[in-house]
């Protein structure tokens, strides 16, 4: 059976199992031939094949991420595709490299952010995810902070909470001002309750 064969589509099934065992089967023989194969098929004509790839890829992602980084530029070039499925799987499998090759996610940091301001939640909250944990990254935290505060200055107040909570982990003295300020410009914006709570509890806890 080839890789393909593996597949959910090729076995008629409608859920996500194999595409999940198979991702796990993968990482754990770090089998980059099947990598390469998957890498292939992102562009079969058949979508439900491509939608199958890219997922077990962006699992392989998340068991392995190192199996990934040689083709981190395929995924760059997914984030201008018409199949949406595509883009925030692409997002997803970025996400998962980024401090496995954080050179080479922040060339592509302009794509990767219109992608995650044009796209889904999904690809939104990836697009954060990677900015965040760019500003660990030294020679990239000022730029990526900068780009990381327009994002908590325009995103949805549904997903600020998670943003926010999930970038503690950058704050410190030189820019923990700047993001309390942020914050608190928009704690009016928030309809929910629990919502808004979540972010003054943050803004209390870092004051």
């Amino acid at each position: 059976m080839t890789i393909i064969d593996k597949l959910a589509t090729s076995l008629n099934r409608k859920d996500e199992a194999p595409n999940q065992d198979l991702a796990k089967s993968i990482a754990e023989q770090n089998d980059k031939g099947a990598v390469k194969e998957l890498v292939d098929h992102l562009s079969n004509k058949d979508k439900n094949i491509q939608s199958d790839c890219i997922k077990v890829l962006y699992e392989i992602g998340d068991l392995k991420p190192a199996l990934l980084v040689e083709y981190s530029k395929e995924f760059v070039t997914l984030l201008d595709h018409g199949n949406n499925r595509l883009v925030w799987g692409a997002m997803t499998a970025l996400d998962a490299i980024t401090l496995e090759n954080p050179i080479i996610i922040y060339s592509a940091l302009e794509k990767i952010v219109e992608a995650s301001n044009k796209g889904s939640v999904i690809a939104k909250d990836h697009g954060v995810n990677m900015l965040i944990k760019l500003c660990s990254v030294k020679e990239y935290a000022a730029h990526a902070f900068t780009l990381l505060i327009e994002q908590l200055k325009s995103c949805p107040t549904n997903q600020l909470p998670m943003y926010a909570e999930n970038a503690i982990s950058v704050i410190n003295d030189t820019n923990k001002e700047l993001f309390l300020n942020t914050l608190s410009s928009r704690l009016d914006d928030i309809e929910k309750d629990t919502k808004r709570k979540r972010v003054e509890k943050l803004i209390k806890k870092l004051s």
